[in-house]
């Protein structure tokens, strides 16, 4: 049995557009990512709350994206892209 976590966020697939209220694996992901990358959510809970849509929000801000703290298609890549090979930083929460 699979269980569906919506529509992907890019056309050719991937991970779910994720938003201040979406509970997931999909958001833990994202806090992992923006976390490593020097952008604090507060923790790894899986939980898109206010701390984490700010940590998009200035993420997006240095990256040229638009600053909606939505991690759609662009976010998504953006923050794929950037955590490849970064390996274990002083941000990264365990």
């Amino acid at each position: 049995m699979t269980k569906d976590f919506g529509t992907p966020a890019c056309s050719t697939g991937g991970y779910p557009v994720i938003r201040r209220g979406s509970i997931s694996t999909y958001v833990l992901i994202a806090q992992d990512d923006l976390n490593t990358l020097g952008y604090r959510t507060g923790g790894l809970d899986g939980i898109f709350g206010a701390r984490t849509e700010e940590a998009v929000r200035s993420y997006q801000r240095s990256r040229g994206l638009i600053a909606d703290g939505i991690v759609g298609c662009n976010t998504w890549r953006s923050l794929q892209e950037n955590v490849v090979g970064t390996g274990r930083t002083s941000t990264t929460i365990d």
